[in-house]
């Protein structure tokens, strides 16, 4: 998603909310930021993820605490078929 963003005087801008939906972003969560160039990137700083075993089944806990939405997971599960997709038939950047 491409959007254009405007500063305030204080020099803040607001995220679209599609865009904070799609990377799970809540009041409250860091931003890590880079600047190189003529170019911005601002990541979200996420405790790191591990895997454990909880009743025989190998569980993914992201350290956080927070739980996903069914809507995330789906739609996560679609972008990761639509990327090994591309790569299967060549198509990949």
């Amino acid at each position: 998603m491409t959007a254009t963003l405007t500063l305030d005087k204080s020099g803040r801008v607001v995220l679209p909310k599609a865009i904070r939906d799609q990377l799970l972003l809540d009041p409250g969560t860091e931003l890590e930021i880079e600047a190189a160039n003529d170019s911005i990137t601002l990541r979200p700083v996420r405790p790191k993820g591990h895997l454990r075993k909880k009743n025989g089944v190998w569980v993914w806990s992201s350290g956080s605490g927070k739980t996903l939405s069914q809507q995330s997971v789906i739609d996560l599960i679609d972008r990761t078929r639509e990327e090994r997709m591309k790569q299967i038939l060549g198509e990949d950047d």
